[in-house]
């Protein structure tokens, strides 16, 4: 099973690991058909760091890199999957990420309980 994370999994992931559920954990540790990190994350981390909002520092990127996830990049058939996203969420970089994750078969690491609602399969991150 191949896995993506949401935004705030990847930072909790690289600032409190331990705060993730035992599931999330070992999914992410687990690796074997791959852990997915979005453009859509990197995005949001770098505007809303911009913006003052969040405090992250550049290693973040590096420790990507060091855990062997996978770089997911937006398509145009994932910007099509959002016309077909009911809007049960406001956020569109977590639209965004749930169009991702059904257009390639991932499962969503998440915490998020707006993105639970979508026809997408999750595992709750806490």
């Amino acid at each position: 099973m191949a896995y993506l994370l949401d935004t705030h999994v990847l930072l909790w992931w690289f600032q409190k690991p331990g705060s993730l559920l035992q599931k999330a954990q070992s999914a992410i540790q687990q690796r074997s058909q791959g852990v997915y990190v979005s453009s859509v994350s990197t995005w949001e981390i770098l505007i809303k760091r911009s913006l003052g909002k969040i405090r992250v520092p550049n290693r973040l990127f590096s420790f990507i890199k060091s855990q062997g996830f996978l770089e997911l990049p937006i398509t145009i058939e994932h910007t099509l999957g959002l016309t077909e996203l009911p809007l049960y969420h406001q956020d569109p970089f977590d639209r965004l990420l749930v169009a991702q994750a059904q257009a390639e078969n991932l499962i969503l690491i998440t915490a998020d309980t707006h993105i639970m609602e979508y026809d997408v399969r999750i595992i709750k991150a806490k």
